[in-house]
């Protein structure tokens, strides 16, 4: 049994992963439906706010991994 490296590790992974975040957009896309759901601008504001800020965590976790970690 041939052993995976990190990058292959990192590449099944990311690709799984991102994956999963791309359906999961989609399937957030689909509550625009004004038939269906009804929401205010406050609501859609407060949801891209959170959307935004994990995803520049994300990137900053990239950029310095040791920002994450906790520290006494």
């Amino acid at each position: 049994m041939v052993k995976e490296t990190k990058e292959e590790r990192f590449k099944r992974v990311a690709e799984k992963r991102v994956q999963n975040i791309i359906h999961s957009l989609r399937s957030l896309s689909q509550m625009a439906n004004r038939r269906v759901y009804h929401w205010d601008n406050d609501q859609l504001k407060t949801i891209w706010k959170a959307i935004e800020k994990e995803i520049e965590n994300c990137k900053k976790s990239f950029e310095d991994p040791d920002s994450m970690v906790f520290r006494l």
